[in-house]
């Protein structure tokens, strides 16, 4: 596999790693299909997992490899990876102001962004989607990097990076499918906005690549950038959401197991 993904352009890379990490949504929103309800501590325990993989890829896929990069910029080393961190979660702050968008368990009294008469499903999908473009940007740069041949971004690196992702996608696909099937929605519906949650990431990914490409310095700068948007969504979203119903111990576990199984594979495999 690698060696038929070294043929391709780092956009076509992108795309197709992201298309794997969109079908692990897909997959974990089938789960609506065998059961109608989730366990709320199972619910809270993967997305503390979801969590864990998203805080490892900040550092160990973005953080690290823009500060590495950065070595013989002519600036600081950590100037590049801080200021495009910081940009990021701008702006997802932005973003999350912007774009109505609804979190799994509120009323719709409660949506968040520019107020809107659209359908409380529609919301929530939004919510989700948000959540993915970070994740999206994330891959996309990490395989424009990979091409622009940088030993500390390699393309293995970038393929565990999407393997990481797509593994924390599973869960992601079912916290979205699961609410809505116990709802009253039905099968169809409740898997058809789920694995939509998901299909923003081809597209974030092949704007991240292609822009790393067409502008090679800007690189340890969207490194940064994805990382930032990453973590805003991690404190912002999803660790409150996992600690709404009090399993504060079950999400912190979650977390925990999240972030090992991301260093181990980025360490073990990334090189």
């Amino acid at each position: 596999m690698l060696e038929f993904l070294q043929n391709l352009s780092p956009i076509i890379q992108a795309f197709l790693a992201t298309c794997f990490t969109w079908a692990m949504t897909a997959l974990g929103a089938s789960a609506v299909f065998v059961v109608k309800e989730v366990n709320r501590k199972l619910l809270d325990g993967v997305l503390g997992f979801a969590a864990g993989v998203m805080i490892a890829v900040s550092y160990w896929s973005l953080l690290a490899p823009s500060i590495a990069i950065s070595a013989h910029s002519g600036v600081p080393v950590w100037f590049p990876a801080a200021v495009g961190f910081v940009i990021g979660g701008i702006f997802l702050r932005v973003t999350d102001r912007m774009l109505p968008h609804l979190h799994l368990g509120f009323r719709i009294e409660e949506a968040e962004g520019l107020r809107t008469a659209w359908r409380q499903n529609t919301l929530l999908m939004l919510a989700m989607t948000l959540h993915n473009i970070p994740e999206g940007l994330a891959v996309g740069v990490a395989f424009g990097a990979a091409a622009a041949g940088f030993p500390s971004a390699t393309l293995p690196a970038a393929i565990v990076l999407a393997i990481g992702i797509g593994i924390q996608n599973f869960p992601e696909g079912l916290a979205v499918s699961l609410p809505l099937r116990s709802e009253g929605m039905s099968r169809l519906k409740s898997f058809h906005y789920g694995h939509l949650s998901a299909i923003v990431e081809p597209i974030a990914a092949v704007i991240g690549a292609a822009g790393v490409i067409l502008s090679r310095p800007i690189l340890p700068y969207a490194l940064g950038f994805a990382a930032g948007a990453m973590i805003f969504v991690v404190v912002e979203e999803i660790v409150p959401e996992s600690q709404r119903a009090g399993n504060k111990d079950i999400a912190a576990i979650g977390v925990m197991i999240g972030f090992v199984i991301m260093m181990i594979l980025d360490v073990a495999f990334g090189t």
